[in-house]
């Protein structure tokens, strides 16, 4: 069950009426964006599976949460390279390696391509998607020194569907679904590599994008009524998919995606009379 950010992951096996605990004791993740919202939310579930969990953020409140779980904090600007090695050759130090990498860092701006300003693009392509490939770059040596690994990254049901004034932002989440493929392809057959595909999720950058309007609970209950769910995610509820895709139940997969997007993009908008 998961509640407000806090996962208990548990996976029920039908065939044999049991249930099975997702259990990541001795297992050493590294987390990008763990200061808050899905990262945050992930971080903290991966510890309470018994993993140890090392948070990269630029955001101080990353050494609360760290703290908070027991964790490690390097805080970290992910879209340089320098800062990346620091923070993973420290992470895997403290930790005796990396097993698990979640690309969760990630930024919003709202423009149309041609009114995005050169610098903005470059800030949203080098925080959601150059950060990933840099992490990865670091990470996947040390996963390979363990026998095997899992890179997860964070991308959008944006990646699928689209909304008016988001073009860096969509063409990031894309962007990390041709990193995931490659990474599976180039890695194989002991670095699995996927991406999450998340709809709206109540996290900080979410909140703030509903300040940007004159009536903030209106926007929200039009995000909310855009899902078949009628609701947006929790942060939890992201972090609980991110721990199975880990898993070894999800031992299969690779190079691809999941949507859990709350059936968002699913349905054709417009009136009966346009359907007939």
């Amino acid at each position: 069950m998961c509640m407000h950010g806090r996962c208990y992951i548990v996976a029920a096996n039908a065939a044999r009426g049991k249930q099975m605990r997702l259990d990541f004791s001795g297992k050493c993740v590294f987390v990008t964006g763990g200061a808050k919202g899905i990262g945050g939310a992930t971080a903290e579930a991966f510890r309470q599976a018994g993993a140890e969990v090392s948070i990269a953020d630029v955001d101080p409140a990353g050494a609360d949460v760290a703290r908070r779980i027991g964790g490690h904090f390097w805080s970290c600007d992910v879209s340089r390279e320098a800062p990346v090695i620091d923070a993973v050759t420290s992470a895997a130090k403290a930790m005796g390696g990396i097993d698990i990498l979640v690309n969760s860092v990630g930024i919003q701006r709202y423009s149309k391509v041609t009114d995005t300003t050169e610098e903005e693009w470059d800030l949203v392509m080098n925080v959601n998607l150059k950060s990933a490939f840099l992490c990865a770059k670091h990470c996947i040596p040390h996963m390979q020194r363990r026998g095997g690994g899992v890179v997860v990254n964070v991308s959008s049901v944006q990646a699928f569907v689209s909304q008016e004034n988001v073009a860096p932002y969509t063409t990031s989440k894309t962007a990390m679904l041709g990193l995931t493929r490659s990474i599976a392809v180039d890695y194989k057959p002991l670095i699995r590599s996927v991406a999450i595909c998340p709809g709206s999720v109540d996290t900080p950058m979410f909140e703030s994008a509903m300040q940007l309007s004159p009536d903030p609970a209106a926007v929200r209950r039009e995000c909310d009524l855009m899902h078949l769910t009628q609701r947006i995610a929790n942060p939890g509820e992201i972090a609980a998919w991110i721990l199975w895709l880990c898993s070894e139940y999800a031992s299969f997969m690779t190079g691809q995606y999941v949507r859990v997007d709350g059936g968002l993009g699913v349905t054709i908008q417009g009136s009966k009379r346009d359907a007939q």
